[in-house]
């Protein structure tokens, strides 16, 4: 393997805004360029981003495919992390864009500064935007998201390919393992699909055990057909929902634990236009909040466990002061107090009180995120950092919580990190 030194570039960051009253209405609907004209558009918003110098791992030759998932019992969970060293850090690019990356890219952070460290690239797996990680921490899942879109996934132990399987639509974009580590979701902007993949014993992927493609409602404004944007597990347990920005709608689905098949149950519609994008659940269970990426909005959620049934409630703002921005991902901090909005345009952080147990959300005010089109956010393990992708910068950077008072600071120096549109810290 060839060695460089990775690449840093330190940015400046400036104070809290001012907050801003939520609830007094809402940016009109605006169509977002990002989506369209159709999920190949998507890529190549803000894939401009300077060169980064990167370290290359190449990968093994690739294995042959994995087998049919057995029906053995999860793996046991990954004994407790311990708080002090280096922790790993993954980073996902697009590899097919001008300047993009060469694959996921390897790093380590320190979870008392912040401060990251590339360490190399694992190459070979094409346009890895989206990365999630097993519960049991041993294997690493990517998206490739292209036309013919697949599914990768990694052992972490030795960064082995364990094999890629087609995830049966166009432009896979996102994907969640659920928590019983038995099966994959996926979700594939392209062509407005989710699928199912099962999970074996080595975490390697097994055959598609299902595949769905949102045929109703109709697009919303501006939309010419569903584009799913994101698949993931309600805490319960019991069901599992995909955010299509297309249709304006969020769908649920029940999965059958042993099949690995899907039954809708549920259907809840934005208002025409909004581009729901990002879903992240109140560790409460019952509330839910949705970024809009197309209307620049979030929304609170009522969910009802027992029916798998969401309602969504009234657009609110994002603290973008009503010019260009695209909402990007929602997190809420585990001890459910605050919650936090990466702004795409505005380029930075929305701070949110979270109230009544979960049913209000607050405006604060927003934090400079310090790089440019920030497109996912992520907590460290014990939550006490929190990392933004800058796609337009090609930057990583890093912010200390205060989950009791909901303040965020920049910590270390931003990372560069070709068109980095995803980072996952383990």
């Amino acid at each position: 393997m060839s060695v460089t030194s990775g690449a840093t570039d330190d940015l400046g960051y400036g104070m809290d805004t001012q907050a801003q009253a939520a609830g007094e209405g809402s940016p009109p609907p605006r169509r977002n360029r990002e989506h369209g004209a159709g999920w190949t558009r998507r890529r190549f918003v803000g894939a401009a981003a300077g060169a980064a110098a990167v370290v290359t791992v190449p990968s093994p030759a690739a294995p042959p495919a994995a087998g049919k998932a057995t029906e053995s019992e999860p793996r046991a969970a990954a004994p407790p992390r311990k708080p002090a060293g280096p922790r790993p850090l993954y980073i996902g690019t697009y590899t097919s864009v001008e300047d993009g990356g060469t694959g996921i890219g390897l790093a380590s952070y320190d979870p008392r500064t912040g401060r990251i460290t590339g360490s190399g690239t694992l190459t070979g797996i094409p346009d890895p935007s989206y990365l999630a990680v097993h519960p049991d921490g041993r294997t690493l899942y990517a998206v490739d998201e292209r036309q013919d879109g697949g599914v990768t996934a990694v052992r972490l132990a030795d960064r082995r390919v364990l094999g890629t399987r087609s995830a049966g639509g166009a432009g896979p974009c996102h994907l969640s393992v659920h928590p019983t580590g038995r099966w994959l979701l996926s979700a594939d902007y392209g062509s407005g699909s989710v699928a199912v993949h099962p999970i074996d014993a080595s975490g390697a992927l097994g055959e598609r055990a299902d595949l769905v493609t949102h045929t109703s409602p109709s697009p919303g404004p501006g939309q010419q057909g569903p584009h799913a944007h994101q698949f993931l597990t309600s805490p319960d347990g019991g069901h599992v929902l995909a955010v299509d920005l297309g249709t304006d709608t969020v769908y649920t689905y029940r999965l059958d634990p042993a099949q690995g098949t899907l039954r809708e149950v549920g259907q809840a519609h934005t208002r025409p236009g909004a581009g729901p994008r990002h879903l992240t659940f109140h560790p409460g269970g019952r509330y839910a909040y949705l970024a809009n990426e197309v209307d620049d909005t979030v929304a609170v959620c009522v969910y009802d466990p027992r029916s798998g049934r969401l309602d969504i409630g009234e657009p609110q703002a994002t603290g973008s002061d009503g010019g260009e921005n695209y909402p990007a991902q929602l997190l809420v901090t585990a001890n459910g107090r605050y919650a936090f909005l990466a702004n795409r345009g505005h380029n930075s952080l929305a701070r949110y009180a979270v109230e009544g147990e979960g049913a209000r959300l607050r405006l604060l005010g927003t934090v400079p995120v310090g790089g440019d089109f920030p497109r996912q956010i992520a907590f460290s393990p014990d939550g006490r950092l929190l990392f933004a992708a800058n796609q337009r910068s090609g930057t990583v950077t890093v912010f200390r919580v205060d989950p009791d008072g909901g303040g965020l600071r920049p910590a270390g120096e931003a990372f560069a990190s070709p068109v980095a549109v995803c980072a996952l810290p383990l």
